[in-house]
């Protein structure tokens, strides 16, 4: 039992070291998108820097790799598919954020988390899709969006999966890492220091 469910979890967390934000800049601008903005190999600093045009591969990539994760680990464990797509998530969301081979410095795991969640329970994915979009939409913080998605996300597993406990806590214990991820967002939307964002700009902001 404990064997397929640590390469479940290895085989997602090789999957979240293809960082989309990292990729597609390194390809169409020969850059590093954390050497600029905010430092972050995510979808909202890649857009700031490169537009929202070559954005749609960063959500492509990042977004099948964690449908992928998630696939095979129920594939593997036939007997608890949810339990195996949910370590499956596990892995391609620390991955995504700890990516040992980018240095462990990775995106903040929304992107990520969101097509988890859509793959494993889509009641949880539009749930999670719902916070961001009217917290975003009505304030233009990306991250604020993103902070409410990712508590969705941690309140959303334990209600609709408490018979099942350790996908219960896995999911709370996800979406809380995300909420962390973005300490130094909340600190700066605290003292309104937060920056706004158009994700649908074309160009640089």
């Amino acid at each position: 039992m404990w064997y397929p469910m640590f390469i479940i979890v290895l085989a997602g967390y090789m999957l979240g070291n293809l960082n989309g934000a990292v990729l597609v800049s390194a390809i169409f601008a020969n850059e590093d998108v954390r050497k600029h903005g905010s430092g972050n190999a995510g979808l909202t600093n890649y857009i700031r820097n490169y537009g929202a045009a070559t954005g749609t591969l960063v959500i492509v990539i990042d977004g099948l790799k964690a449908i992928v994760a998630c696939l095979v680990g129920k594939l593997i464990l036939g007997d608890d598919p949810l339990l195996g797509g949910t370590l499956g998530g596990m892995g391609v969301m620390l991955g995504h954020i700890f990516p040992a081979m980018l240095g462990f410095r990775g995106g903040k795991g929304i992107l990520s988390g969101f097509c988890v969640a859509m793959t494993l329970d889509w009641r949880i994915g539009l749930m999670i899709l719902a916070f961001f979009l009217v917290f975003y939409l009505s304030t233009q913080y990306v991250s604020l969006g993103s902070i409410m998605g990712a508590a969705g996300f941690a309140i959303a597993f334990p209600i609709f999966h408490h018979d099942n406990l350790p996908v219960a806590i896995i999911g709370f214990c996800l979406g809380a890492l995300a909420v962390y991820m973005h300490r130094t967002n909340i600190v700066r939307l605290v003292k309104g220091q937060e920056r706004k964002t158009n994700l649908f700009a074309k160009g640089k902001q």
